[in-house]
């Protein structure tokens, strides 16, 4: 070669070395000369990097015509043009754009006789990098990524690496390590380069945000990054590591930052919450994310329960992207109607306005075969019965899917106590409201059996009530019993009753075995919270609260029902004692304790009602306080007042757990039992915690009776008479819980409930029991000899 022709070519290799390079951060776009990438022609913006903070070259190496004919790497980013030598294939020239100033790969080199150079490892594919980077998981599983150079990356989108990937043309393909981006055959310069910071991938949000087709604002009040995207609001925050969608907080493998006043996020971050999948091409130093455009098919199809016959209704959701609309649609398998019960698939296509179809949608119907009324159906056991005498009826409806919802019953009387022929009516319906009725008509002779009082007491269902002349109880022989108790501090918040206005209800500090009475109604005309809080009084002292049995009821508008819950979650607490809390106080520390209590907000008229049990190794001050619902307790505590008493009781009891054994036979003749009266049961003596005043608990709600009778003779009846006033609660008899009245109240003084019947023998009978909030007191429990059983 000659020194002219030599000359020449150097000449050329400065030219193509000194093109304008673009001004640092510009994210506008000009078009230049096209170049090839993966074999597709682009018309790029801007043929050099827009990287005002170049680095060495280290990642791609690309092989070029050697002056010998031999292929060599180059590592170097000095853009040089390598030329080929006399030995080379054809001679001809090789260009390479390996001169860029952070050594980034490019995205294709046009060469007849060298080879692409690989390149080493030392980049990231997703949120990781090899050098120092995340430890990913080899395979193709969503939130992983595993690259396929010298080290290992984790990401958290779904992610599919493939060695080399083939791009489509709604692919955006970014270069690692550079700020170029090809999209639909162009060129567009990111105002940063994709960079590695801490193992993280991170990107320019804007230039992703705008090459994705949407737009960016700022929030100056909350300095956020804003993008709205189908309907959902995303901010972004420089130096934090979360985003938020729609207010809900979503982690990122890293902080977000600045760089030279562009805002760079992870990666990962970016492309989920945009919805963008993408894949990673390591070979070629490229991230390519799928842009996809095709419309979204999607329907439902109603009603739930589909029968044969029936008439379907389909409800299209389907959307289009880029503000496109759809403008035609096919289905396969649509029917209006099934005619046959069986298994079909429906699906759905749609097309947008530029042409495109969606993937198919699917939906598989269930077609059931028509619903069969049930069949009403019961039998009794006689045709004809004396009066007095037990009716046994049994139920024999049915339904094909076994969907009976309701059963209506009309003169199912276990007895009848007037002659003459008597109809029994069952209604029932399933779950599809159809309906079946069903009636048997049995004669009652003029023989008695047993008399309507003898029949109660004989065969009246446990927890059931009857009604009986209980004007004649307090001329019964009461039990003269004895008690001891055990030491167990009440405190019982119960005044004001009816709250209105935001206030402390009770306050008292306490220490050991604690027992707790919560009962309360809102009556300030707004949504209302109430809470109890334990603060340590010890400055330099950690204090434990462990609440071993707890029962709340309500909140809703009926006091006697939320007592009778409280009462039924405690007993049933007690049963099962696996809820037990414990609860640290640091020294001085408050916090609010039997959480449930607040959980729900208490509207106007609501009640709520608590039991509870609970232990504490240092003295604990509990306060009950209700606040508006909006207001936090340990805030608002320090600036509550005290609200004055009402008529109800509150206050702070000793021995609170009262333990009655009575030794003598009992059951042989009619005696009484009475509790909660003040006289053979004395109220419990305390004082006003905020006031320091002496109160007397009426009733004694709150305390916790256990009473043993030990010799109670066979055939005994047992039942709970109230005497106050309307009375339901729960009752605990031999370990077995007892529902009064079941779903209804007893009502004084001439009704009773059912709560035991002793065998043939002799028994021990253990009862517990605690007053029911909202119910009236004082209670009998009256023991009593059943009627001799008679034969039929």
């Amino acid at each position: 070669m000659n020194f002219k022709k030599l000359t020449m070519i150097a000449v050329l290799a400065v030219a193509q070395t000194a093109l304008v390079i673009p001004p640092v951060g510009a994210e506008g776009m000009g078009a230049v000369q096209p170049e090839t990438v993966q074999g597709v022609n682009m018309n790029a913006v801007n043929s050099a990097e827009n990287t005002p903070n170049g680095q060495s070259g280290n990642t791609a190496g690309i092989a070029g015509n050697s002056t010998d004919g031999n292929t060599k790497n180059t590592t170097t980013g000095d853009g040089q043009n390598i030329t080929s030598g006399t030995n080379g294939d054809k001679g001809t020239l090789n260009t390479d754009n390996s001169g860029n100033k952070d050594g980034s790969t490019p995205p294709s080199t046009s060469s007849q006789n060298g080879d692409q150079g690989t390149a080493n490892g030392t980049d990231t594919t997703g949120d990781g990098s090899s050098a120092g980077g995340e430890t990913g998981q080899t395979g193709t599983t969503p939130g992983t990524t595993t690259d396929t150079g010298n080290g290992s990356t984790t990401d958290t989108g779904t992610v599919t690496v493939t060695p080399t990937a083939q791009t489509g043309s709604n692919d955006l393909i970014l270069m690692m390590n550079s700020n170029k981006m090809y999209q639909n055959g162009k060129l567009y310069l990111a105002a940063q380069p994709m960079a590695v910071k801490n193992g993280v991938s991170y990107v320019s949000i804007r230039a992703m945000v705008e090459r994705v087709g949407l737009s960016l604002t700022y929030d100056n009040k909350t300095k956020e990054t804003i993008i709205y995207k189908d309907g959902n609001e995303l901010r972004f925050k420089t130096n934090s590591s979360v985003y938020r969608v729609n207010g809900v907080s979503k982690p990122m493998k890293g902080p977000s930052y600045q760089q030279n006043n562009v805002f760079m996020v992870p990666l990962t971050s970016i492309t989920q919450a945009l919805g963008i999948p993408y894949t990673v091409d390591q070979a070629n130093k490229r991230v390519i994310l799928s842009l996809s455009t095709k419309p979204v098919a999607a329907f439902t199809v109603q009603p739930k329960e589909i029968f044969a016959g029936d008439t379907v209704t389909y409800t299209t959701q389907s959307k289009a992207s880029n503000g496109l609309q759809i403008v035609d649609e096919r289905w396969e398998g649509k029917q209006d109607v099934f005619q046959e019960p069986g298994t079909y698939k429906v699906t759905h296509y749609v097309k947008d306005s530029s042409g495109q179809w969606s993937d198919p949608y699917t939906v598989t119907v269930n077609v059931l075969k028509p619903n069969e009324p049930p069949v009403a159906n019961f039998t009794t056991d006689k045709d004809e019965y004396k009066m007095g005498e037990l009716v046994k009826i049994t139920d024999l409806s049915t339904d094909d899917e076994n969907a009976i919802v309701d059963r209506q019953w009309m003169n199912d009387r276990k007895a009848f106590f007037t002659p003459g022929p008597v109809t029994i009516r069952l209604v029932v319906t399933d779950k599809h409201g159809a309906v079946s009725e069903y009636q048997k008509t049995i004669n009652i002779s003029n023989e008695t059996l047993y008399t309507e009082d003898e029949f109660n007491k004989l065969y009246t269902p446990v927890g059931d009530k009857y009604t009986f002349e209980g004007g004649k109880v307090p001329t019964w022989q009461s039990v003269p019993f004895t008690y001891t108790s055990e030491p167990a501090t009440l405190i019982r918040s119960n005044s004001p009753e009816t709250v209105y206005s935001e206030g402390l209800l009770y306050r008292e500090t306490a220490l050991g075995n604690t027992r707790f009475m919560i009962h309360h109604v809102n009556s300030t005309g707004k949504n209302m919270k109430l809470y109890v809080i334990a603060t340590n009084t010890y400055t330099d002292t950690p204090a434990q609260i462990t609440i071993s049995n707890f029962g709340m009821g309500g909140p809703n508008p009926y006091p006697t029902l939320t007592g009778k819950v409280s009462n039924d979650r405690y007993f049933q607490s007690i049963q099962n004692p696996s809820d037990t809390q414990v609860i640290n106080l640091a020294p001085g520390e408050s916090k609010v304790i039997m959480t449930d209590i607040s959980k729900i907000k208490m509207k106007q008229g609501d009640t709520i009602s608590a039991l509870a049990d609970a232990f504490s190794d240092y003295p604990i001050q509990y306060s009950f306080i209700m606040i508006d619902e909006n207001k936090d307790p340990l805030q608002s505590l320090p600036y509550l007042t005290n609200l004055e008493r009402d008529v109800h009781n509150r206050g702070t009891y000793p021995d609170s757990i009262r333990n009655i054994r009575y030794d003598e036979p009992v059951g042989t003749s009619p005696v009484r039992l009475v509790l909660g009266d003040n006289n053979q049961d004395p109220n419990l003596k305390g004082i006003d915690g905020i006031y320091g005043t002496e109160v007397s608990n009426a009733g004694n709600f709150g305390v916790l009776y256990k009473v043993t009778l030990s010799h109670v003779a066979p055939h005994t009846l047992i039942t709970m008479n109230p005497r106050g006033g309307l009375y339901t609660g729960v009752f605990i008899v031999n370990g077995q819980i007892v529902q009064v009245a079941n779903n209804a109240s007893v009502n004084a003084p001439n009704e009773a409930c059912v709560l035991y019947r002793t065998g043939n023998y002799e028994e021990n009978v253990e009862i517990m029991y605690t007053p029911s909030p909202g119910s009236n007191l004082p209670i009998n429990l009256l023991l009593m000899p059943l009627p001799q059983e008679k034969q039929s």
